[in-house]
């Protein structure tokens, strides 16, 4: 593959990348969800289905947004 966007595009679904992608991933998803809780703990009920699928979505949109580069591998 060659350079997209200045980011080496071979460095892209590597080990090292799947590792540092997934990382941003999971604390996207923990970010969400006491974001989510904490607003609807205001409101005064938690509604987990809207924490688990808004904390979900963030985790698929953070390893989408990895394609386009991860400082950490390149």
């Amino acid at each position: 593959m060659e350079s997209y966007g200045g980011h080496d595009m071979n460095k892209v679904f590597t080990r090292e990348w799947f590792r540092a992608a997934g990382v941003r991933a999971i604390k996207t998803v923990a970010q969400t969800a006491v974001a989510t809780i904490g607003t609807s703990a205001v409101l005064g009920q938690v509604d987990w289905v809207a924490v688990g699928s808004a904390a979900v979505l963030a985790g698929v949109l953070s390893m989408l947004t990895s394609v386009a580069g991860i400082p950490e591998v390149e």
